[in-house]
């Protein structure tokens, strides 16, 4: 199964030859460990790999329900999932994205941008509707003070589970990822910024028992960012195309307005109100004053900092229109003082007569009579 076309080949474990074959690799890893099933040595590892772990049994209306909470063994969960993503990037790269890029033409930094744009709104397209899904399954958009109510909440269905170790592999996934499609040195640090807070607010909501209005926050998060990835597609297709970014700044905006009321509604009014405010590690309990603080300082300095990014943005963007209007205005006026200029000294037509450069007309030669 390959992925990329091998126009040269490289020795073998040279970074090159990773770089090319790094999809393969990863398919043979992840085959491996499927074989595993197979064997009762070894189908224990590889389950772990497979399948969340830390499930447990419990008696409700609807009957017997099997619950997770995390662990240590997650981790493996993780790394296998993240393989997973990997051939799924490839697979996108390949077989959707270059045959794309192939019919547009793009230049070598809006190709990047291209690629960046389609792989990132494949994935916020997937994981707003699949959180949409569970937000909807789980009864919190009838229901919404089940965000902050009977908290801590350590136990959770499968799905739900499931979607979190999902969404940490493919942040993680991004990692190796950038070493793979040889990202420039100046693109990286943008990259790594907003792949950490990612990952620091998806970690900080698993860790902390605060999956419910995490979930809700990827939700309203992911929407907004495919809004804007689906804009800068068009946009490269036809660059004419700015109405789609207007209206993601519009939603941009709203996105975060219903993010830092949303996190005070249930971090700063219904989590005070608990009765337990406790530290306790063995229960997951942390609801504590210090904790529930900087959870909201985290998530409002981030919307803060993206909203005054976006503010200047927008600003520079404004300034940079009315330069180019003006710019334009001024050549525009400079051309048709030019062609003023050039009918005053050739003179013009007046009633069917030519008229000389002081307006009056040249007078007639009279004819002698013979």
């Amino acid at each position: 199964m390959a992925f990329r076309r091998r126009n040269k080949s490289y020795p073998f474990f040279s970074q090159e030859f990773l770089i090319q074959n790094h999809a393969d690799i990863v398919f043979s890893l992840v085959i491996f460990v499927l074989i595993g099933l197979m064997f009762e040595t070894t189908a224990k590892t590889a389950i772990l790999f497979i399948q969340p772990q830390y499930n447990i049994s419990t008696m409700s209306a609807d009957g017997e329900v099997t619950l997770y909470h995390y662990g240590w063994k997650d981790c493996a969960t993780v790394l296998f999932y993240l393989c997973i993503t990997i051939i799924l990037h490839a697979v996108v790269q390949e077989y959707v994205l270059d045959k794309v890029n192939r019919r547009l033409h793009l230049s070598k930094s809006k190709n990047t941008k291209f690629n960046e744009s389609g792989q990132l709104c494949v994935f916020y397209l997937v994981s707003s509707l699949w959180s949409l899904y569970v937000i909807a399954t789980e009864g919190y958009i009838l229901h919404p003070s089940s965000l902050w109510e009977n908290y801590p909440h350590v136990h959770l269905r499968f799905q739900v589970k499931f979607f979190y170790l999902t969404q940490l592999a493919y942040w993680f996934h991004t990692l190796p990822e950038l070493y793979f499609q040889k990202v420039r040195k100046e693109e990286i640090p943008r990259q790594l910024q907003y792949v950490s807070l990612y990952l620091l607010h998806i970690l900080a909501a698993y860790l902390l028992n605060l999956t419910r209005v995490g979930l809700v926050l990827l939700f309203l998060q992911y929407l907004s960012e495919m809004g804007f990835h689906l804009s800068r597609l068009f946009y490269f297709v036809d660059e004419n195309q700015h109405k789609m970014f207007e209206m993601w700044s519009v939603g941009f905006v709203l996105t975060r307005m219903i993010t830092l009321t949303l996190m005070f509604l249930a971090v700063g009014f219904g989590l005070a109100r608990s009765e337990n405010q406790m530290l306790d590690l063995e229960t997951g309990n942390f609801n504590t004053l210090s904790i529930r603080l900087l959870v909201l300082f985290v998530v409002c300095f981030t919307q803060s900092w993206l909203l005054w990014k976006f503010f200047r943005f927008q600003l520079s963007r404004t300034r940079e229109l009315r330069l180019e209007q003006a710019a334009r205005k001024r050549a525009a006026a400079k051309q048709q003082m030019q062609r003023t200029l050039k009918r005053d000294s050739v003179g013009h037509h007046e009633n069917g007569l030519i008229k000389a450069e002081n307006g009056t007309s040249p007078r007639l030669k009279k004819i002698k009579a013979p």
